[in-house]
């Protein structure tokens, strides 16, 4: 699944499902709407919040799960990816979950192996599941996504859930506003959907938001100078305690995680009223799922 490729209807209904499986969720019971099925969890990048809330998700929904850890695994030894999908789908899965650094690599076990599978973080491309746990809490808080004004802050260039963000909450009538330093932005010409805007000031777009994301900076995919020297990054794109005091009130505070404190995000920030991004946060029960 590609967000950026899904009808709005479609999107509309995924979200009104995720809320019908909800009680399921909160009251720690098990389904067996997938009984007696296999879910093969193949992460090939390090995961904590996504790949925990897919053995959750599967467990819930009466699925087995069959892990895979590419750390221990024969792709050490040089084995293909498609080789180990196919290896993989051997075992009749019945469903595929797909972490991996290439972006194109989820589509590519659909194909090689003829299995559903989920997008779960595709190289810098998209974060289907994780643009639609943001959707489906702005929905919770504000009880739409039509008209909301959200600002997205950070790492662009090397973030899927900037992507998959800002598809999503177009195609549902959100405003975006995106602000990032000019290295971190999205390349020159990357086609911007409707609804969608750049913004070179972090300060000036805040006051108007509903819910501002902070991006996460993704060092491990940098390949270069891209972050100003000192303490400039914090100082100019940061949301620090005095950022936050611009925020109007009910308005949110959003983090993919891992979050660099001091850094992205000031800490009485992150766990401070404005916030859903931890489970002591005010509201984040309800944005638990990734």
């Amino acid at each position: 699944m590609a967000i950026e490729e899904e009808p709005a209807a479609r999107l509309t209904a995924l979200l009104e499902t995720a809320g019908r499986l909800r009680p399921l969720f909160e009251s720690g019971g098990a389904s067996t709407l997938l009984a007696g099925r296999t879910a093969v969890l193949a992460f090939f990048e390090n995961s904590t919040r996504t790949r925990s809330a897919f053995t959750r998700a599967a467990h819930l929904l009466g699925l087995n799960v069959l892990p895979f850890d590419a750390g221990i695994s024969s792709a050490k030894k040089g084995e293909t990816l498609r080789d180990t999908a196919l290896n993989l789908a051997a075992m009749r899965p019945a469903l595929f979950v797909v972490r991996h650094s290439a972006p194109d690599a989820p589509r590519q076990v659909a194909g090689w192996t003829g299995i559903p599978t989920v997008n779960a973080g595709g190289g810098a491309h998209e974060h289907p599941t994780q643009g639609l746990l943001d959707a489906f809490c702005l929905q919770r808080e504000f009880g739409r996504i039509a008209g909301l004004k959200f600002v997205i802050c950070g790492d662009l260039r090397h973030s899927r859930v900037a992507r998959s963000n800002l598809h999503l909450l177009t195609k549902l009538g959100a405003q975006v506003t995106l602000v990032a330093p000019p290295t971190l932005g999205f390349d020159a010409g990357w086609p911007l959907p409707a609804g969608a805007s750049i913004a070179a000031d972090f300060d000036a777009a805040i006051p108007d938001a509903d819910a501002v994301m902070v991006l996460r900076l993704q060092h491990e995919r940098m390949e270069g100078p891209f972050l100003p020297p000192g303490g400039e990054y914090r100082a100019r794109w940061g949301l620090t305690a005095a950022r936050a005091e611009k925020m109007k009130p009910g308005a949110i505070v959003m983090h993919p995680g891992p979050m660099n404190r001091g850094v992205e995000i000031d800490s009485s920030v992150a766990d401070g009223p404005h916030s859903v991004i931890l489970p002591r946060s005010r509201s984040a029960s309800r944005c638990a799922w990734r």
